[in-house]
Order: structure tokens, then sequence, then C-alpha cells
């Protein structure tokens, strides 16, 4: 982010335009909704500039802006369609120390005017860093359509009424009358009128200072494998709607953005092998929050039900009296396997898939190798960069064919996503070779499908001396 957003207070504030011709007007049609003072300097204005100049709304001066006549000014505009003059203005601008615009010159501008949408005082800017005009219009074009035209006039009400509703406790209770207010009441009382609307606040106002407070919840929330469109919707308004944020060390950095800005965001990270929060810790700090009042999420990577330690937390929670809920995510095997073109369960060749979690060794040791060593068996294997080695041992070692087709897919779903298309028989030394360093699932008994593909060709240059089963199974 180059530039970034904010929203500049101008009331009272001097702004200075150079400018007459419709570059200038367009700056100052947005300009004018603003309550700076305004200054104008442009030997032949537009015609529009001078009645807004005679209505009282700017200050027309007819001549090129000169030194000393950016002084006091907080913006300084150059829109004087030449870029020489241009140049000039901005100078003048910087050394009265001013922050400039030179209108269609990124580069040389201390900052941009984006594409507004105007609710007053709901107001929505939009900016593509320069970089795509077009694209602003278009989404300026469909914000306009979507926000009603009552959304101003609810939001001017609702300013006047803050101090009122201050009566409330800062946070969730307060939050939640806003909510209804905003998304209920207010919408259904401004047909009636601005009289009806207030009355509305009043009421509402009334019935959230008798309520109790809301005690606190827990969801238990998937966030999927980590691309941000692969969210569910319930999970994307659990996050809209948490107090408290406390996620897993896999969870992107693109999906936490996406929680509520005044959340809480706790880490909880695990690493495999490694140092790591005890789920003691985990659980004992979900019911801290959840006791304060707070509306906790425990946003897990993958689905929460899938090696998530789920039934732990449940417990704790339960144990404290704590209402909770599970949303369920996309699981990292269902996206690791859609990423390769292939079905985890496929008719004829295997009606059930094993789901394994290379993370626990002294499991892993009583896992039925033997019966996923048999021919067409699927299995994927989580967080098995570091126990790859022993379930190649054990499967090789109850019979499994050394060319049964091993994938590895590292950050699934991610825009780093790397796949890795082997055998049992070189999953290592392929994983060590590799280098992985991201979260990485091992799909066992299935190849990528474009592998398949030219699975004929590679056939029909292997050694003639290979014996024929090795033929084959690679070839299947």
């Amino acid at each position: 982010m180059q530039h970034f957003p904010i929203f500049l207070d101008l009331s009272g504030q001097r702004v200075v335009l150079a400018g007459g011709g419709e570059t200038a007007l367009a700056k100052l049609r947005l300009l004018l909704k603003t309550e700076a003072n305004l200054a104008v300097y442009a030997d032949r204005p537009a015609p529009e500039i001078e009645a807004w100049a005679a209505e009282g709304k700017l200050t027309l001066v007819r001549r090129p802006l000169a030194h000393g006549d950016a002084i006091c000014a907080r913006l300084v505009y150059a829109a004087t369609d030449d870029a020489a003059e241009d140049a000039r203005v901005a100078a003048i601008g910087h050394a009265a120390g001013a922050l400039v615009n030179i209108v269609d010159n990124l580069f040389d501008s201390d900052f941009i005017t984006p594409a507004i949408v105007d609710r007053d005082p709901v107001t929505v800017a939009i900016g593509t860093e320069g970089a795509a005009p077009v694209l602003a219009r278009a989404i300026k074009a469909d914000l306009e359509a979507r926000l009603p035209a009552t959304l101003g006039p609810l939001a001017r009400i609702g300013k006047a009424f803050r101090h009122a509703a201050d009566a409330l406790p800062f946070g969730r209770k307060r939050r939640d009358f806003w909510s209804a207010y905003y998304f209920g009441a207010g919408p259904r009382a401004i047909e009636a009128g601005e009289d009806a609307v207030r009355a509305a606040l009043e009421n509402l106002l009334a019935e959230h200072l008798a309520a109790d407070a809301a005690p606190g919840r827990v969801d238990f929330v998937g966030a999927g494998p980590g691309d941000p469109e692969l969210l569910t919707l319930k999970a994307r308004k659990a996050l809209d709607a948490a107090d408290v944020v406390i996620h897993d060390r896999l969870v992107t950095p693109e999906i936490l953005e996406l929680a509520r800005r005044e959340a809480v965001l706790v880490s909880a990270g695990k690493e495999g092998f490694g140092p790591s929060v005890s789920q003691d810790d985990i659980n004992a700090a979900i019911v801290a929050h959840a006791r304060a009042g707070h509306h906790v999420v425990r946003l897990k990577s993958g689905d929460p039900t899938v090696f998530g330690r789920l039934d732990e937390e449940i417990e704790a929670v339960d144990a404290a009296g704590i209402d909770w809920r599970v949303v369920p995510g996309i699981t990292a095997a269902s996206a690791a396997v859609a990423s390769i073109g292939q079905s985890l369960t496929r008719r004829g060749r295997n009606s059930a898939v094993r789901l394994l979690t290379g993370h626990d060794l002294a499991g892993f040791a009583e896992h039925d190798w033997a019966g996923l060593a048999r021919d067409g068996e699927v299995a994927a294997i989580y967080m098995g960069k570091r126990s790859a080695r022993f379930v190649q041992g054990r499967l090789l070692m109850h019979g499994a064919a050394a060319a049964t087709p091993v994938t590895v897919i590292e950050n699934a779903s991610r825009p780093d996503q790397r796949v890795l298309a082997t055998t049992l028989a070189q999953l290592e030394p392929t994983l060590t070779e590799a280098g992985l360093d991201g979260p990485a699932l091992i799909l066992y008994g299935l190849a990528p499908r474009a592998a398949l593909a030219a699975a004929p060709d590679l056939v029909a240059d292997l050694p003639s001396d290979l014996p024929a089963a090795l033929t084959t199974e690679i070839a299947r």
C-alpha cells in the first residue's frame, strides 16, 4: 500500500486550487461538499466557477497562483491542464508547507483523491493507487446502486444520538444497540420520517439499558486451507462479529484481515515438533475471554473437526457453562486434491479414504499399515513432512508397491502453492531435496491428473528390462 487512506478534517481549513477549466471543475464539485475555505486562482475561470464565487461558496482570484498565495493552505490542487504550470503551482504549494495534488500526475503528487460514494455523513472512498481508474469507477457505480439513499439520514440521526448512547457500556452491548438501529429499527422507521426514527432510537436505547449484558459465547470456526475465497459465509459473519479471535499459526494474514478491526487477535500457534502454546493454555484463554462477556472466535486452519483438538476445547467450554457452536471449514485434503484435478474417492478404485496426522508418531506406529498398503488405497497425511520417512518405510515393509504415486502439496490453495509428484520409493529424498518450509499435505495413492495423462508416454520410455509388475504400477 503506497497511499495510506485517511479522512482529513477540512472544516474551516484553507484549500487552494489553481485552474479554471474542466479539470478544475471536476475537483471543485467534490471539494464543495466539504466545509473547507476554498480559494481558486484562474485568469480564465469557467462560468460555473464564477457562479460559485458569486454565491459565496468559494473565493475566486482572477490570476495565476503566485508565491505567498498558498500560505496556511492544508491542500493545494494543481489543475491548470498545463504540465509546466502545474509544476510551478506544486513548487509554490510545497514552499508553503501544503500537501499538493497534481491532477492526473500520480507520481509527482503527495496525495490522491479517491472515487467517492457520498451518503453524507457516510462516505466510501475507493482508491486503486492510480493503477485502474476504470475499475474504481465500476466499484463506485456498484456501491451507489447498493447503498440506499436513506443511509445518509439514518447515519446523521444516529450521529446526533451518540452522546445518549454513551449510557451503554462500551463494547459488545453498545455495538449490539447500534446494530439493532442500523439494520432493524432505523430502516423500519425512516419511511415515517425523521421524528419516527428518533422515537425508535429512544425506545431501543431503553430496551438495551434494561436488558442484562449478553453472555459470552464461543464459535469454533474453520478458516479453510488459506485462500480467503474458500472461507464460508458463516465463518465470515463470525469474524465480523467477534470481540476476540484466537487463531492458529497456519491461519493466513489475509483471513485475519477479515476480522472486525476492533477485535483482539490472540495467536495460539502450534508447531509440530517445536515450541508451541500448550492446549491447556489455549483452553484457559478461550474460557477467560468468553467469561468476560466476549464473543470469541476460535479460528482453526482447515476444518476444526479434523485434527484440530476440537473435543478438548469443547469440553473446557462446556465445563465452564459457555454456549458454543461449530462452523465447519474446507479441510486441507479437499483443497489439495482439487489442486491436482483428482478426487479422494473413485468408483472401482477406492470407496474410502484415510485421514492421518504425521504429528503423532505413537499413533502412526499402531496404524493398519497392511490395509493401507493394498492396491488402490488412498490416504491424506496431514503434517507429514517430518514423518515421511517413517510412513515410507512402514508402507514398503507391509508390501506397498514402490511405484505407488504420491503427491505432496505445500501451501494448498495459496498463491505460493507447490505440487511435488513422486512415488512411494522416492518420497524421501524428494521431500528433503525440495526444502519445503510451508504446511504440506501428502496424498498417498494419487498423482496429479496431468501426470496421469502423460503416463503412456512415460511407460513407452521405460527400459525394457524393468519387471512387468513395476511397469504396470507406473502406468496405473
